[in-house]
């Protein structure tokens, strides 16, 4: 299979390549890589759509390189081969922007940091404050014009490449060839330094464990909240999936889809016929993702059903000005720590960062913002110890959420501070906690 993958894009697009003078562009990842030069900001990109060769290559020359620091955030292993050495040895850094379970494996390790930062601020810091000076973007087989898609990460790669020093283009096989609405997904050889090609690894899947009976009983409370035609921002967790698989189950119709990450969640949704984005204002008859993660089922609609999509960039997909030009959306995602107060934390354990700044905040905004109905819905599981705290450390959110959505699901929102703290019953209602599990801290 990999052996007429390899032939086919040889056939097709080699020939077009070289008689458009784009043949002294192909080179080596090994060649390509000598562009990073001591003391370089390297710039990988965002999620599942990882340089894979590039990666395995700059790890070669670790020895040799001073101060090089790479910057991404969601990668799957075995990536950053060159930052896995040992602390200390800094001859290349990781900073990511947002963190997975690999990266926070490694930054318990003291090989990775954390770079704070809003998503949908990425462009605009790329533009005129962060320095980039070589980009190593993961694209599409081209088409006959050489055209090359983004593939499964959209991220903020546009804004980059017309930033760097160099650009290199990494030609993955295995990625979605979609180029998005009026070219949003969209790059050309030419726009490239240099071009590598080679064989890949199956792209990474992310898989979702059953649900259990509080995921469940959660998932029903969110499911009562949404009506038809809304505008769903689904998160990458077990609590948002199951949502979308009742829903997927339910009479609700024409559903629409504004998400910072596509995944199966939305393919069940459009397995059952629920998702139509007939109903959104904005991209009417698109659904809206800037990053893809899922199976690779998920991969192939992508692939073969383009006409389906809007990819685009982070700033237009995070916008809470364009999120809440649409009526009702519902934006549902995972909390970590909430208090009394309505702060919720969605980011860190303590000092321990968990994922990045900025998906959940935006989104949140977008709900919130405008008069049209929308709704964020932080889901927490109430027999987790840490879900209801006073939050000592990075606060998300304050007092925004429309609802505060456990197993047993109530509503925080113009509640008295007092009533809150003191009223027994209201606790239990909604965390499920008893009295011998009183929250420490609080009367």
């Amino acid at each position: 299979m990999m052996e007429t993958i390899k032939l086919s894009i040889s056939y097709r697009w080699r020939i077009f390549t070289m008689s458009n003078n784009y043949a002294g562009k192909f080179v080596s990842a090994e060649t390509a890589v000598k562009a990073v030069q001591p003391g370089d900001w390297v710039d990988y990109g965002f999620g599942a759509g990882f340089p894979e060769l590039l990666d395995r290559a700059l790890a070669a020359r670790r020895d040799e390189l001073t101060d090089v620091k790479i910057r991404g955030g969601f990668s799957h292993p075995p990536a950053h081969r060159g930052c896995r050495k040992r602390p200390g040895a800094e001859s290349i850094q990781l900073l990511q922007l947002a963190h997975r379970r690999d990266e926070r494996k490694l930054q318990t390790r003291g090989l990775c940091k954390f770079m704070p930062m809003m998503l949908r601020s990425l462009p605009e810091m790329y533009r005129h404050h962060i320095r980039v000076d070589v980009a190593f973007v993961p694209v599409s087989r081209p088409d006959a014009d050489g055209c090359c898609g983004l593939g499964i990460s959209n991220y903020a790669w546009r804004t980059i490449f017309e930033n760097a020093r160099t650009v290199i283009f990494e030609i993955n096989e295995r990625l979605p060839r979609l180029q998005g609405v009026d070219g949003s997904h969209r790059v050309h050889l030419s726009e490239a330094d240099f071009i590598v090609e080679g064989e890949h690894e199956p792209l990474p899947i992310r898989t979702y464990r059953d649900p259990s009976a509080i995921d469940i009983e959660i998932a029903k409370r969110v499911v009562e909240e949404i009506p038809d035609g809304a505008v769903l921002s689904l998160g990458v967790g077990g609590v948002p999936f199951t949502v979308a698989n009742m829903l997927a189950q339910s009479d609700k119709t024409d559903l629409g889809c504004h998400t910072g990450t596509i995944s199966d969640a939305f393919l069940a949704l459009y397995k059952a016929g629920k998702l139509t984005n007939k109903k959104k204002e904005i991209d009417n008859g698109y659904s809206t993702w800037n990053l893809a993660m899922g199976s690779q089922e998920l991969y192939d609609w992508l692939d073969n059903e383009p006409q389906l999509f809007h990819p685009a960039d982070v700033d237009y997909v995070h916008s809470p000005y364009r999120i809440g030009e649409m009526k009702n959306v519902i934006s549902i995602n995972g909390g970590v720590e909430l208090d009394l107060m309505g702060q919720e934390n969605a980011e860190s354990a303590g000092t321990r960062q968990l994922s990045g700044i900025g998906g959940q905040m935006d989104f949140l905004e977008g709900a919130f913002r405008l008069r049209r109905q929308g709704l964020y819905l932080p889901c927490f599981h109430p027999q987790e110890k840490r879900w209801l705290l006073k939050i000592q450390h990075r606060t998300v959110h304050s007092g925004r959420q429309h609802r505060i959505c456990t197993a047993y699901h109530d509503s925080v929102r113009g509640d008295r501070i007092r009533y809150r703290k003191t009223d027994r019953a209201y606790l239990k209602r909604t965390s499920g906690c008893h009295d011998r599990h009183r929250t420490p801290g609080f009367p």
